[in-house]
């Protein structure tokens, strides 16, 4: 696609402010691919006013109208699936059967789900002698993370319209071209102008003049959780609504029933997808010390074949943070089964599958988010003391259970402190809501809880 040099500011492109421009990257070769303007405070406030204005028309507009233009939002994004995946690829280094089957098919099916919810959600309630009213919060702020451009979008400007919420979306700067594709859907599906509003730029600059404006009700951030602490604090001062989907660092805990081939090809190929960079992903795996050693000879004959077949990382900062996370793993004491931190091509920002065996739970590598290609495999004693481990982050995102009783599996994951756990390599449900705990993040994106979200309650009583 041709890189539009202006922002999608009420329902038409309009010529930024300044003459700043953001280079757009190919990871993959580390070219220069397009370049897109860098907005400023005024172009978010120019974009917080045109949604203002659009807020009374689309609040307005029934459900199933509201519901009518996300459905043609969707056919608009699947018209286009194959240049969306090609505009992944371009700028996220995401290798093209992963980027239309993941990037591209999973957002068009959520966008089709909040068609459908649109349509379908009940809005206003009866209880005893009220009606309980469902409405629209005002203005959102969207800003979205890299790793996944679209679904990031889709998964909050969808919901956002349905509610009949207006957006400004704040993309991340290092994967605009496929933000400005869905602009291009938005428009081509008859969203009214000012519903939805995009400006690209970096975030300590448009990022955080969006999540200070007085004119957003909502702020969604979907990022670090270093990032989403200070906009919590922001959004807290001004006694504003916020959504924050922040870091992980998810346990995948192989009881000693489990099948243990099965569990671990399963885990190793959920760390590697997108390149680790899955805020979601499984990236501490615990194994019982009777089956630790067969384990880690599996996960690294696994993590070996991924060798060819995985993508960059996003850019040369984000390379250069995994590899210095894999030098330091090895300096606590974790011992390299497969990958390592040398380069494993002369060009792109690629970063070897790696494994670390007989890492403890106080080491870096357990407890911080590193976001590549990395697995931590620990070993633990008991069901207990595997508990013990797996709550012992300040995260609470995701996870998974393994194990050769389903029930003993879903017992184990009820005491989990996190959002979401897989038993037994559950299938991703895109109803299902997707958040965490502790600092991992507020509130759920996905499903009708993602919808509530962007909904505030009045009550009449008679």
């Amino acid at each position: 696609m041709k890189a539009h040099d202006g922002m999608y500011l009420d329902g038409a492109w309009r010529p930024a402010v300044g003459k700043d421009t953001i280079a757009v990257v190919n990871p993959v070769d580390e070219q220069v691919i397009a370049e897109v303007p860098a907005g400023t405070a005024e172009d978010v406030d120019a974009a917080v006013r045109a949604a203002r204005a659009a807020l009374p028309g689309w609040a307005a507009t029934a459900p199933a109208g509201r519901a009518a233009r996300i459905a043609a939002l969707r056919d608009a994004l699947a018209a286009r699936e194959d240049e969306i995946a090609g505009t992944v690829t371009a700028e996220l280094g995401a290798p093209p059967p992963f980027a239309r089957a993941v990037h591209t098919g999973m957002p068009i099916v959520v966008a089709g789900s909040y068609a459908e919810l649109a349509a379908s959600h009940p809005f206003e309630e009866r209880v005893g002698n009220s009606t309980v009213y469902a409405e629209p919060v005002g203005v959102v702020g969207a800003i979205t993370p890299w790793n996944y451009p679209l679904h990031q979008i889709v998964a909050k400007v969808a919901p956002a319209l349905a509610a009949g919420c207006t957006v400004v979306l704040k993309p991340a700067e290092d994967t605009p071209l496929t933000a400005q594709l869905f602009a291009e859907a938005v428009h081509a599906a008859g969203v009214p102008a000012g519903v939805f509003n995009l400006v690209t730029g970096l975030g300590p600059v448009a990022g955080q003049a969006l999540a200070e404006h007085e004119g957003v009700d909502l702020v969604s951030f979907t990022g670090s959780t270093a990032v989403g602490s200070r906009i919590g604090a922001v959004a807290g001062a001004a006694v504003k609504r916020v959504a924050l989907e922040l870091g992980g660092k998810s346990a995948n805990v192989i009881l000693e029933s489990a099948d243990l081939a099965r569990a671990v090809a399963v885990g190793v190929a959920n760390v590697m997808g997108n390149s680790g960079q899955t805020c979601s992903a499984w990236t501490r795996m615990l194994v019982h010390t009777s089956r630790y050693d067969e384990a880690v000879a599996l996960a690294a004959e696994a993590a070996a074949k991924y060798a060819d077949r995985i993508g960059p990382l996003v850019s040369a900062r984000q390379r250069d943070r995994v590899r210095g996370y894999i030098e330091r793993g090895i300096a606590e004491g974790a011992r390299l089964v497969a990958g390592g931190p040398g380069a494993p091509r002369e060009h792109g920002y690629f970063v070897s599958p790696t494994v670390l065996a007989d890492v403890t739970p106080e080491m870096t590598v357990a407890q911080e988010e590193i976001f590549g290609p990395v697995l931590s495999i620990l070993r633990y004693e008991d069901e207990e003391d595997a508990l013990r481990i797996a709550n012992g982050t300040v995260y609470g995102l995701a996870g998974a259970v393994w194990a050769g009783d389903e029930a003993e599996a879903v017992a184990f994951a009820r005491r989990m402190e996190t959002g979401q756990v897989d038993i037994n390599g559950g299938r991703f449900n895109p109803l299902a809501p997707f958040g965490g705990y502790k600092r991992s993040g507020v509130g759920r994106e996905l499903g009708a809880h993602g919808l509530a979200e962007y909904l505030q309650t009045k009550s009449l009583q008679f």
